[in-house]
């Protein structure tokens, strides 16, 4: 599969199988997490045939994707002495390759950089699309920018170590996929049996397709892309207020869809019985669809640090029926606080 960019012309393929023999004439810094390390550096060593080759181990979770971690990555760089035509590799999920590709978009103005991503959550969404960042107390990703990788590798016999709740939060995102774009898809995943693995590359295979169809239009999410955060609006306050580490990323979109559909029932959006079958979907793959806010007040002024309010314009993305999605601004106060009482 290859994704090109209309704003820019260029594009970049996506690989889908067994990780190829990856030659490349340049120094190569690897950045991974000491799990991922243990499991499957060896064999991504064993593929890479380069000039120079070294590895940067980063702690792992949400809570270490921030400004220390990416200084240790560019610290890194500058020790090995990377320059302008050499390469960074993101080897591990979500955080990893959005830190990596932070840092390797402003080491010395810019360098390639490429995604090898070990999760579900980061095969199936945040390795396409070039979106970059990291976390702050202010919120999540609101430090960043649009770096695309030079090529994805997606290789599903990495899921092969990968925990059930890593792949449930992975789930969570090809919900959020189905949901927004392809009623067929979602009629697909109620049935989907996630032990068969034709079915799992199956799934992998379209939700990858419908991501990057979308970026393409819109690269730099000033329009539909905007779509892609159905259940991230409420699901990064959430992971905010949690200290980001009770929830992984996936499980706090779930809850989120679920506040968002919500609001979406309230507004006659969807019907009583997409409702359930959106939340008889996420509870089939063990996403967590409940959650206890502390402070609706608190809860709610932690929407005007989401990068998609503008103007003091709260943007919801709501479900408007299944396979479909739509944009809502002006929402009164008094009804959003409404629907988040519903989660006290």
């Amino acid at each position: 599969m290859r994704i090109t960019l209309k704003s820019q012309d260029i594009g970049y393929k996506i690989h889908f199988g067994d990780l190829p023999k990856l030659t490349l004439d340049k120094k190569v810094l690897i950045v991974t997490n000491p799990k991922i390390a243990g499991l499957h550096l060896q064999t991504l060593l064993g593929q890479i045939q380069a000039k120079e080759v070294y590895c940067c181990t980063i702690p792992d979770g949400e809570v270490y994707k921030d400004f220390k971690s990416v200084e240790a990555i560019l610290e890194a760089a500058f020790i090995h002495r990377l320059d302008r035509k050499s390469l960074m590799i993101a080897f591990g999920g979500g955080v990893i390759g959005d830190m990596v590709g932070f840092a390797s978009g402003i080491f010395m103005r810019g360098i390639d950089f490429i995604q090898i991503p070990t999760t579900l959550l980061a095969q199936v969404d945040s390795s396409v699309g070039g979106k970059t960042g990291i976390n702050n107390s202010f919120g999540k990703n609101l430090v960043g920018l649009f770096h695309q990788p030079q090529v994805v590798y997606i290789d599903p016999k990495f899921l092969n170590t990968l925990p059930k709740r890593e792949m449930s939060a992975g789930l969570a995102e090809v919900v959020k996929m189905a949901v927004c774009f392809d009623k067929e898809f979602f009629r697909f995943l109620e049935n989907l049996d996630i032990s068969n693995e034709n079915n799992l590359l199956t799934m992998i295979h379209k939700a990858v397709s419908i991501k990057a169809q979308v970026v393409k239009e819109d690269e730099k999410e000033q329009g539909i892309r905007a779509a892609l955060n159905y259940g991230h609006t409420f699901g990064h306050i959430i992971e905010l207020q949690s200290g980001y580490g009770k929830y992984l990323h996936g499980e706090a979109v779930g809850i989120g869809m679920m506040m968002a559909n919500t609001l979406a029932l309230a507004l006659d959006l969807i019907k009583q019985e997409e409702f359930d079958a959106i939340k008889a979907l996420l509870e089939k793959f063990g996403i967590p669809t409940t959650y206890a806010i502390k402070n609706v007040e608190s809860f709610y002024e932690s929407f005007f640090l989401d990068k998609k309010t503008l103007d003091a314009r709260i943007k919801f993305i709501l479900p408007q029926g299944i396979g479909n999605v739509c944009f809502r601004e002006n929402i009164p106060k008094a009804l959003v606080l409404d629907i988040l009482r519903e989660f006290m």
